[in-house]
């Protein structure tokens, strides 16, 4: 990734990555904006003494957003939640699944109405989030239902520019856009964390020896992320000797990459979504049952850590089942002439593909439930709540794999764009078609 060094000089990416960074920019500006009417430290007293809940999970997603009460508060949660329900719809409502056959036209149609949809999950949450500060005591200085509206409709409009910024950052930047957002929140608030450990330290409240363990064990955990999202099954492909106009090409064996985790980080980022919407939206109900509910549903609980587990087994082959079609790949390998040794060509073939993605699957979705949830407890049970909010696995995991994405988009590009000073040392830029072009650097990567 040495070649990584001369984005600057690619006038492509340098407009891209500035144009990302001013995003960005205008993105953690919006953080510290907070609400009128609201009692902001009030409100940061109680968010520290839920630095543990699934309260704290939330305000993590939202980049310290939740912390401040901020017009982001309400983040990307709504867009993620309503974009799982369109997906879980299509395949059940045949109007949404003739719009998705269409191609871009019915696509432009499907992201209408998730933006609509989003607009009314985030009036709706905006709602009870508004109504539960106004009954809860200090937390507004004024009340009454010009303070609901207000609230209602100044979280609305900073969840809509929130959704505006991913779409533009995904459009004329680099990487996915609300991926990229959750990342710049992430890593926003991981020098105050870190910051607020080592005051932990001073204090006698952890020892030295656990913050080196914090430390050491989150290396580690981010070497096993890279190691696992770079592994994939090669399956063998094979053909025949076969006539190309008039020349006869050999017999040769290729391989087709399987990703052990073929998901990727959607599976942990629509569970917390999900496990969001109760905690956003009831989260100042002053009912017994509800905060008991809630309190259940708090990280290190066991109701809370079965529910993760279970939504991001779900998400994991859900989202395979839509990336990856056996039956698809079957037929293409044999209009192709390709076929997998000791397997017959059609219909076994596809058999074979889904067995192996099913497999795949279900270690990629272990892989994913073991990060998401042994790190947080680890944590916990060093007294370091704050800690893995944001360095727990599933934090790192979203950190990492917007890197791993964003880095592999660079240099598609830069690969496509001819640069011969990626592919070697030398930082000097040639033209494009240069003789001296590298190719089998590129087989390689």
């Amino acid at each position: 990734m040495s070649g990584l060094a001369n984005i600057g000089r690619v006038p492509e990416l340098r407009t891209r990555l500035f144009f990302t960074l001013g995003m960005l920019a205008v993105y953690r500006l919006g953080v510290f904006v907070s609400l009128p009417g609201i009692n902001v430290e009030t409100l940061r007293n109680q968010f520290q003494q839920s630095a543990g809940t699934l309260f704290g999970i939330v305000n993590m997603f939202s980049g310290g957003a939740l912390e401040n009460f901020s017009v982001f508060t309400l983040g990307v949660a709504p867009y993620i939640s309503v974009s799982i329900i369109m997906q879980l719809l299509t395949p059940v409502i045949p109007t949404l699944e003739s719009l998705k056959k269409e191609g871009e036209a019915g696509r432009k149609v499907i992201t209408r109405i998730t933006r609509q949809a989003t607009i009314g999950l985030a009036l709706i949450q905006g709602y009870f989030i508004a109504a539960g500060l106004q009954a809860s005591t200090g937390m507004v200085y004024y009340d009454g239902p010009e303070f609901i509206l207000v609230t209602m409709f100044t979280l609305t409009a900073g969840t809509a520019f929130i959704m505006w910024l991913g779409e533009q950052i995904t459009e004329k930047g680099l990487g996915n856009g609300i991926s990229v957002l959750i990342f710049a929140g992430i890593v926003a608030q991981m020098p105050s964390v870190l910051a607020g450990t080592a005051e932990l330290v001073r204090q006698h409240e952890i020892s030295a020896l656990t913050m080196v363990f914090l430390l050491a064990f989150c290396l580690a955990t981010i070497y096993f992320i890279v190691f696992v999202e770079r592994s994939s099954r090669k399956v063998p492909v094979q053909y025949p000797k076969r006539m190309v106009g008039n020349r006869l090409t050999q017999a040769q064996t290729q391989f087709m990459p399987l990703k052990l985790n073929m998901s990727g980080v959607l599976p942990p980022i629509f569970a917390y979504a999900l496990l969001s919407i109760p905690a956003m939206t009831l989260s100042f109900s002053q009912n017994e049952a509800v905060q008991s509910i809630l309190a259940e549903l708090s990280p290190g609980q066991l109701g809370y850590e079965v529910v993760l587990v279970v939504l991001i087994m779900f998400f994991a082959y859900f989202y395979a089942s839509i990336i990856y079609n056996p039956d698809e790949v079957a037929e293409n390998l044999k209009k192709g002439g390709g076929f997998i040794p000791s397997v017959r060509p059609g219909k076994q073939t596809a058999e074979y593909l889904e067995s192996l993605l099913g497999r795949l699957t279900l270690w990629g979705g272990l892989y994913l439930a073991l990060i998401c949830v042994v790190p947080q407890l680890i944590y916990f049970e060093l007294n370091a709540a704050s800690f893995a909010a944001v360095f727990g696995g599933t934090a790192v995991l979203i950190a990492v794999s917007v890197t791993l994405d964003t880095a592999a988009q660079i240099e598609s590009i830069m690969v496509s764009r001819n640069y011969e000073a990626f592919m070697s040392k030398q930082p000097k830029l040639r033209g494009v078609g240069s003789a001296s072009y590298n190719r089998s650097r590129i087989l390689k990567r």
